[in-house]
């Protein structure tokens, strides 16, 4: 925070936890009035990129397989098995798009949430030059990203419970646990039991990548020369972090999808 010594420490985390908006009621930038109607830029932009960025380099490596592979294929195939692997131990049903589904949320997360690495006034500065006034570089630490992957989890949970089983889907929701007798109780609670899903997926990647960034930001405002150290230990200890909330919001989307396709 040496360059910064003009603004306070509040004003600095203030800054640096301000998203550039776009209204899209009047397509103003910086404005947030808009409320609903207002766009988080920088999320939709990072998050967009590093999709396309991840899906071209497992794109290549796809089109360059060889008997002798290289560094990339190996990745690949490393990351591709393991995720395999894991579905098949949870998801006991033939479906080649779940594991598909759930290489691109496990590879798509993480590189979302590795933003997190990157140095908390590295974008936001250089992108200062242009006369952006915010940018925030992780979007897993914006709600609205997470509940964006969340709610798109729950969508394809109600559209497999429906394919799958049918007018057998609204029997479950009637029937169980209580029986036919105590069918509005049922229905209630199945309610609130699918809709749970995606506010916990949402909630807990949210809550744990925002807490991260925020302790980035709290250690660049100490002292350049003491601010390394814990810098350090927090990124070394954050890797696990960032790897352990992909696999979760991955496992748990594979879970509540074999759980679509299962009759109570």
């Amino acid at each position: 925070m040496s360059a910064d010594n003009a603004i306070t420490s509040g004003q600095y985390i203030a800054h640096h936890l301000e998203h550039l908006t776009l209204n899209l009621k009047t397509f103003a930038i910086g404005d947030t009035s808009g409320g609903f109607w207002t766009l988080n830029l920088d999320t939709l932009l990072v998050s967009i990129i590093i999709g396309i960025l991840v899906m071209t380099t497992l794109r290549i490596a796809a089109k360059r397989m060889t008997e002798i592979p290289g560094k990339l294929q190996n990745v690949a195939e490393i990351l591709i098995g393991y995720v395999d692997n894991t579905v098949h131990e949870i998801f006991h049903h033939k479906n080649t798009f779940i594991p598909a589904l759930a290489l691109t949320i496990f590879v798509w997360v993480f590189a979302m949430n590795a933003m997190d690495l990157l140095p908390v006034d590295l974008l936001p500065r250089v992108l200062g030059h242009f006369g952006v006034p915010y940018f925030k570089s992780v979007p897993t630490a914006d709600p609205n990203a997470t509940f964006a992957l969340s709610i798109s989890v729950f969508l394809l949970i109600i559209f497999f419970n429906i394919r799958v089983k049918k007018l057998g889907f609204l029997k479950e929701m009637l029937t169980f646990p209580f029986g036919p007798y105590l069918f509005p109780i049922n229905f209630i609670f199945r309610v609130i039991e699918e809709c749970v899903k995606p506010i916990s997926l949402a909630l807990r990647l949210f809550g744990n990548m925002f807490a991260g960034e925020l302790i980035f930001i709290l250690i660049a405002i100490l002292s350049w020369k003491i601010q390394w150290a814990p810098g350090a230990i927090w990124s070394i200890f954050h890797i696990l972090i960032i790897t352990l909330q992909a696999f979760l919001f991955m496992m748990l989307t594979i879970i509540y999808l074999g759980m679509a396709h299962e009759s109570h």
